[in-house]
């Protein structure tokens, strides 16, 4: 069982940057693959960024390349997502999600690939 815990959402304007923390209960966080997703109102859960378990391989969705990067600390059981440039339709409830892959190197972007999910936290970009 992982349990996982966003934070660092917030109200930005447009250009600004953030960076969202989700931390990870259990001594195996370096066994799951992590990945970052967002949700808008009225909208399907998408796909933002994921890393592998050590780290070794990252993966964006194109509307955010250059722009987001995913990273992580296993010493401190945490995944980030750093956000620059931020723009209006980045606003949406972002959730990390974590998919048990023991060593192998596997980044997945679909949401029903991962077995855990933190319950969110709201990022709004104003123009």
């Amino acid at each position: 069982q992982v349990q996982l815990v966003e934070s660092g959402g917030g109200l930005v304007q447009a250009g600004g940057s953030l960076r969202l923390s989700c931390a990870a209960s259990g001594r195996t966080f370096s066994s799951y693959a992590m990945g970052w997703f967002r949700q808008a109102p009225g909208k399907e859960r998408e796909f933002v960024a994921a890393i592998s378990w050590g780290g070794g391989s990252t993966y964006y969705a194109d509307s955010v390349k250059g722009r987001f990067t995913i990273s992580r600390d296993n010493a401190k059981n945490t995944v980030y997502l750093q956000m620059n440039s931020l723009k209006p339709e980045d606003t949406a409830v972002y959730y990390c999600a974590a998919k048990w892959t023991g060593t192998r190197v596997v980044v997945t972007t679909t949401p029903g690939g991962y077995d855990y999910w933190g319950q969110g936290t709201q990022v709004t970009v104003s123009s």
